[in-house]
């Protein structure tokens, strides 16, 4: 098929989606069928799979009206995968798999045959995949579940909101005033609005952990190693340095659990080559744990809505008898730094070669100018921030970006293994921390553009990719105005050991970022940390941070029950 321009290209795939959504008849359906609960009433033949196909279906799209949070339609194949998992299941009285019967999206960037993967550029489009990706093919399928749709994401899958030319903005489900988050921004949004039962993404800086937060719901970002990112379309095929990572996002710990066990270790056939050969491991917490914890990195102090959350989650953590200490991580804006060298290291040239005729997102261009302004300039600015603004931190991370010749760029990677050794030292070995509780971002929500100007506030997520760390996001309360108003612990600068550049922006300009009240009743949510080879771990501290903090409106149904939203 042949186009004028990339209008045409834009129109078409968005007529597309359209028909596609427009075809699905209206089914009935329950919001608050949890995974568990769906495999489990199939077995019992209560349900089918294509009744909850339907429902999941209906569902779906009605949060994309409400969000456009959806890409790719996959309803056809989807009706037809949950017709023969019925047949199977009506001739075999077994179900398939632990997953048997669950509708699952898909980050866009997850090819699935005869669909496009367009990670927003529309110079990819009208390239379908010829295989499928392996967590969706040759594993979510082989355990009994239903991949139904994909799921937008921002241009190149680097900026922490869900923006592009070809598919627009996704918004954020509780306020679209509000980003989603990113890059798995549109998982979120479906998974909030219970448009789907469990969602894939994954994460190289965040993006499996600032849209659960800004959504309200649970996420999980494994290792490097514990599933498959084969069949991930990305931007930058030949980038390793910072590794993105494949896992889970759901509505509840035990939904994690549930698809971490049906994937974990999972080699299908011998093509699966980038898992390691470790299933999932029953983990038996002690009766009483000892946790790390911090409302400031030493960078960007977090919100008072956002310490609200951590302080609340160590104090219900040691009513249940556990210790909690609190430090500061060392030289977070180290990794910072060493974070954007490495990413930086072609000044962003190959992410950048599919824009085509896109215009470039403003969230990206923060990132993709300092990595390409003369190094005198750069060298200017950083002596600026440093002698005027008494931001030394904030002015390594500008003379960090730019391109580099490969001896530099080895000297990266050694930066990063250095860092990643002081870090054990310092912290692990020398506390004896069996997790870590800190803030997802200093923020508890950006509104839409915020990204712009505020990119550095993926520091506290890219520290843990810094150091390939397994992270949980939990939810934890709701904004509120008058608990979560600014002070002086914030609004004087010498309160502070951040970055006063960002500080200034968020809390002490004329119109700062941080203000509560259009934020009222949004989530806000913590990191649930662990040491490296340690998701089952994880999860289960999730789980008792969950269970410590109580019924406080998180899971299935509570998006709509907060907002009215989809009724």
């Amino acid at each position: 098929m042949f186009f004028t321009s990339n209008k045409d290209i834009i129109d078409a795939k968005r007529a597309e989606q359209s028909r596609r959504l427009a075809e699905s008849a209206v089914a009935k359906g329950n919001p608050a069928m949890t995974p568990s609960d769906i495999v489990a009433n199939i077995e019992q033949g209560k349900w089918t799979s294509s009744e909850v196909l339907e429902a999941y279906i209906q569902r779906a799209i009605k949060a994309h009206t409400l969000t456009n949070c959806l890409t790719e339609i996959l309803f056809d194949e989807a009706r037809l995968q949950a017709k023969e998992l019925d047949a199977e299941f009506a001739a075999t009285n077994k179900i398939r798999g632990p997953l048997h019967g669950i509708p699952i999206s898909l980050k866009d960037q997850f090819d699935f045959k005869g669909y496009d993967s367009t990670a927003g550029f529309s110079e990819w489009t009208n390239q379908p995949a010829t295989e499928h990706a392996v967590v969706p093919g040759r594993q979510i399928i082989a355990a009994g579940g239903i991949p139904f749709v994909k799921t937008n994401v921002p241009q190149a899958m680097l900026t922490f909101e869900c923006n592009n030319p070809l598919w627009g903005r996704s918004l954020n489900p509780y306020n679209p005033g509000y980003t989603c988050g990113g890059s798995s921004g549109g998982e979120s949004a479906l998974l909030a609005l219970d448009g789907s039962a469990l969602g894939i993404g994954t994460d190289i800086g965040g993006s499996l952990r600032i849209p659960p937060a800004y959504c309200g719901i649970y996420g999980l970002k494994p290792g490097f190693g514990r599933l498959s990112k084969e069949g991930a379309k990305g931007p930058s095929p030949g980038f390793e340095g910072l590794r993105a990572v494949t896992g889970p996002m759901a509505r509840s710990v035990k939904d994690l659990e549930l698809c971490c066990r049906a994937l974990f270790g999972s080699r299908e056939t011998d093509t699966v080559y980038d898992v390691a050969p470790l299933p999932y491991r029953d983990v038996s917490l002690p009766d009483k744990l000892k946790f790390g914890y911090y409302t400031s990195d030493g960078f960007i102090t977090a919100s008072p809505a956002t310490k609200r959350a951590v302080l609340e989650t160590v104090e219900a953590l040691r009513r249940q008898g556990h210790e909690c200490i609190e430090f500061t991580p060392p030289n977070v804006h180290e990794a910072v730094a060493i974070y954007v060298s490495i990413s930086s290291a072609d000044a962003y040239k190959t992410m950048l070669s599919h824009l085509g005729p896109d215009p470039m997102d403003n969230g990206l261009k923060m990132l993709v100018y300092s990595s390409r302004v003369p190094r005198f300039i750069s060298s200017l600015a950083s002596w600026i921030l440093s002698t005027f603004l008494s931001d030394p931190k904030a002015a390594k991370v500008v003379t960090a970006a730019g391109a580099k010749g490969y001896g530099e760029y080895a000297k990266c990677i050694q930066q990063r293994n250095a860092y990643e050794k002081a870090f054990y030292q310092q912290v692990w070995h020398k506390y004896g921390f069996d997790g870590i509780i800190c803030p997802v971002q200093a923020m508890p929500q950006l509104p839409n553009g915020g990204a712009t100007n505020l990119s550095p506030l993926a520091a506290a997520t890219l520290l843990y990719n810094v150091l390939d760390s397994p992270v949980g996001v939990v939810p934890v309360t709701w904004v509120d105005p008058e608990k979560d108003k600014l002070t002086d612990e914030w609004l004087v600068k010498k309160n502070s050991e951040g970055s006063s550049f960002m500080e200034d922006q968020l809390y002490r300009s004329k119109k700062p970022f941080y203000d509560p009240v259009p934020m009222k009743d949004m989530p806000i949510a913590i990191q649930v940390v662990g040491k490296r080879w340690d998701e089952e771990k994880v999860i289960a501290m999730m789980d008792l941070v969950d269970r410590a903090l109580g019924d406080r409106g998180f899971g299935p149904g509570a998006c709509t029950q907060k907002t009215g939203k989809m009724y």
